[in-house]
């Protein structure tokens, strides 16, 4: 898909804007790219200039949501295809996304960006090939081309997720210079694809699937087999589970994927808010 380079809105950002106009500045500085970077843009009566480019002023924005121009219109990044998914702001500057209101990546301590970070780094990813069974907005991939990855190989199953990424400046873009053509972004069902990986053919694998109850079939003891089916010996696993409730759930997650990571073949134990394996 190509990538979206137009300004994008928050409600903050669209309210700075909005009073530097009134109080009749003719010029105001903000980011329109998420944090990424900070520009000076001319404001004129009608209409404010960025990069060259004219734009027309935003309606009122709604807070804990993004927006895009669209034609000559701001519109929230969001798409609603049985599931609402929508691309959200953080005071981290680089935004998570929710899925019918639940809220797929950590933001509570640090962004998004540095919690995938500190995850990646448990696999050591300089010079491997890596496997990332759920791409989602490629933080992950982020990550890991910024640590000298030799190839990844990411798969995201929900087309709208992968819109997102195209709208989201924070996810990397396979074709960009700074890929180097490292990144491989698959539109595909990795438990279907993972059937064709070769044996041993991985280094580490990274595994962010949704919670259990959105899609158990990531949590599988099937799926686990497969997983180390294609890792090398000795090559490290990082799953994420989260943290969710016992005693709401009625169950310890993170201990049934240690369990069945085990018997497929890892030894395994928890770190951070996940699983830690090593194929044996």
């Amino acid at each position: 898909m190509p990538r979206y380079s137009g300004p994008l809105l928050t409600h903050a950002v669209a309210d700075g804007l909005l009073a530097a106009r009134d109080a009749g500045a003719a010029t105001w500085n903000g980011s329109f790219d998420l944090g990424m970077s900070n520009d000076d843009v001319t404001l004129h009566a009608e209409a404010w200039a960025w990069r060259g480019q004219c734009h027309p002023y935003p309606a009122k924005l709604k807070d804990r949501t993004i927006y895009y121009q669209d034609g000559k219109d701001f519109t929230p990044v969001s798409r609603y295809a049985g599931s609402l998914i929508k691309l959200v702001p953080t005071q981290w500057d680089t935004p998570t996304f929710e899925i019918d209101g639940i809220k797929m990546l950590p933001t509570s301590k640090e962004s998004p960006l540095d919690d995938a970070r500190r995850k990646v780094a448990l696999v050591q990813p300089r010079g491997k090939i890596i496997l990332d069974t759920c791409g989602g907005l490629g933080y992950f991939a982020a990550c890991c081309l910024d640590a000298d990855v030799a190839q990844i190989h990411s798969f995201e199953k929900n087309a709208d997720v992968l819109w997102l990424r195209t709208l989201n400046p924070w996810s990397p873009d396979p074709d960009a210079p700074s890929s180097s053509g490292r990144l491989q972004l698959t539109h595909a069902d990795v438990t279907a694809a993972i059937l064709d990986i070769p044996d041993t053919s991985v280094d580490a694998l990274l595994h962010d699937p949704p919670r259990f109850g959105i899609a158990g079939e990531l949590y599988s003891q099937s799926f686990y087999d497969q997983l180390a089916r294609v890792l090398r010996r000795g090559g490290r696993l990082f799953h994420y589970t989260g943290s969710p409730n016992k005693l709401t759930s009625g169950r310890d997650v993170p201990r049934e994927v240690q369990k069945r990571l085990e018997k497929a073949g890892f030894k395994a134990e928890l770190a951070l808010d996940g699983v830690l394996g090593t194929r044996r």
